[in-house]
């Protein structure tokens, strides 16, 4: 018994000190404190830094930045992207470090926007591909949330073939590629139909390659005339 009394973190109180007034217990609660603040992320209201999602419902997701406390967002802002998950590291855009309640207020949407324009511009130079979510139909085509802003996919540049009823694409995320962009009007078109056309004449390509004189092939009839 004396054995574990004198191993226990009481038997280390300095009894002596405390005795004389002369404890430190606030001084080192001040101590922590600053080094537990020193030890948090500098962040300023309306900067745009990286977090991580620690846990999402169907309403909201649960974003930790190394803050002293964790930011929600809600998962509208990340329709775009219906793969979102656990650990996945996103930007945000910090609009309050404390409201009334204390919460960190974050936008992923506004992190996106803040930043979408030199994305774009970069997609359209480096003839990327990029992922888009259709959010709904107007008239000549459909809108297009790309990076957090709204660009145009006219109805001609969703497929190869004819679309009769553009509804069935509201609501789906799709692969798309910028070809053009208004700098003045800030107006970007994208096109699902480049990608298909690009897919198409690299099977060209293939089946080319492969074919040789008196070679004996099935084929089947697309069109009479």
């Amino acid at each position: 018994m004396t054995e574990e009394v004198k191993n226990s973190p009481i038997a280390d109180f300095d009894w002596e000190a405390y005795a004389n007034g002369e404890t430190k217990g606030e001084k080192t609660r001040e101590e922590l404190t600053k080094t537990y603040d020193e030890s948090l992320n500098t962040v300023r209201d309306k900067d745009v830094i990286e977090g991580t999602i620690i846990a999402l419902n169907k309403r909201e997701a649960v974003v930790n930045i190394g803050y002293k406390s964790d930011g929600i967002i809600p998962m509208s802002e990340f329709r775009y992207n219906p793969d979102i998950k656990g650990g996945d590291t996103v930007e945000v855009f910090i609009e309050n470090q404390e409201d009334k309640k204390g919460q960190l207020i974050l936008s992923h949407r506004k992190a996106r926007a803040a930043r979408s324009w030199d994305r774009i511009n970069e997609a359209l130079e480096k003839d990327e591909v990029i992922k888009g979510y259709i959010k709904c139909r107007t008239k000549g085509g459909m809108i297009v949330d790309v990076f957090g802003i709204e660009a145009f996919l006219p109805g001609s540049q969703i497929d190869v073939k004819p679309i009769r009823d553009y509804d069935i694409f509201v609501g789906k995320t799709m692969e798309f590629k910028v070809v053009k962009i208004n700098q003045e009007f800030k107006n970007v078109v994208v096109s699902h139909k480049a990608l298909i056309e690009a897919e198409l004449e690299q099977q060209k390509r293939e089946i080319i390659a492969k074919l040789e004189k008196g070679q004996v092939l099935e084929g089947s009839v697309k069109n009479i005339t």
